[in-house]
């Protein structure tokens, strides 16, 4: 044999070498941050859905929003009127995506500066402008109230205004520390015995014909025979009799009216705020 047999053999590994999956890059930690982004918009989104009032989130939505004239009304403030306008929507005039409504039906859409429709026949534009000024002198007289000695500060915290095609609502609202009846009557409080009186002093400045709602809070069971039909009813010609008494001309009034509790104020059907009561200066043309 060959001296050479006894040579241990050379053996050659190949090791394949692979670089895992492969490189993807930084694409995956642009989609993390977005993801991170988002949670934390998210999570500001609940804490802020919390942590403030309604008034104060509309306040914030108008901010944002694009429909927002230069001269906003809303503001999201918690004074006397709860920082609402008469004339939210005169400044903000539906043409089909809507002021106060993103989806407004075709009689509540484009009604121009003066909030209605314009039709342009017997007088119709001049009846919207005379509305409108009644409507702004109403509001500047309930604003110069609250000088009064007479008139607490403290009522106007009752008091919010807005315009529809309706005419001028004035809503009258309990407080959780000060109701405008005695429990489960219609038996008014010296609250709304102020507050009538005030607007009885005020509502003569214009002709206007009135018109009165009262809305009630659900009760928590169910009964077959509701007792807020009768109640609300009631507290609507309660609101009558004591604008009356305090001098206001009873021809004036069109209709009274007891919603009882199917037209809820808030997502609470219970919560104190849907007791109301609505005043509504009509429109001339109405």
């Amino acid at each position: 044999m060959s001296a050479q047999s006894n040579v241990a053999p050379v053996i050659i590994k190949r090791k394949k070498v692979t670089g895992g999956d492969g490189h993807h890059g930084g694409a995956w930690k642009v989609a993390y941050a977005d993801f991170v982004t988002a949670m934390m918009a998210f999570f500001l989104l609940m804490w802020l859905l919390n942590a403030t009032t309604e008034q104060q989130r509309k306040g914030v939505a108008d901010y944002f929003s694009p429909t927002v004239p230069i001269h906003k009304i809303s503001g999201g403030g918690d004074g006397a009127f709860g920082g609402e306008s008469v004339f939210s929507e005169l400044e903000m005039p539906q043409n089909g995506t809507g002021a106060t409504q993103l989806r407004p039906t075709e009689s509540n859409q484009a009604r121009g500066e003066n909030g209605v429709t314009e039709r342009g026949v017997d007088g119709s534009r001049q009846n919207a402008e005379s509305d409108a000024e009644t409507f702004k002198a109403v509001e500047e007289a309930l604003r110069n109230a609250g000088g009064e000695s007479k008139v607490s500060k403290s009522t106007f915290r009752h008091i919010i205004t807005r315009v529809t095609d309706e005419g001028l609502i004035i809503e009258l609202f309990d407080l959780p520390d000060v109701p405008m009846f005695e429990l489960g009557t219609d038996t008014p409080t010296q609250a709304l015995g102020d507050l009538a009186a005030m607007l009885a002093r005020i509502l003569p400045l214009v002709e206007n014909d009135i018109a009165i709602g009262s809305h009630t809070r659900a009760k928590p069971i169910v009964l077959a025979n509701n007792p807020v039909w009768d109640l609300s009813t009631a507290r609507a010609n309660a609101m009558r009799h004591l604008l009356q008494d305090k001098g206001l001309d009873g021809e004036r009034f069109q209709r009274i009216t007891g919603h009882a509790d199917k037209s809820p104020a808030t997502r609470d059907p219970m919560a104190v705020r849907n007791n109301r009561l609505v005043v509504t200066l009509l429109r001339s043309d109405s």
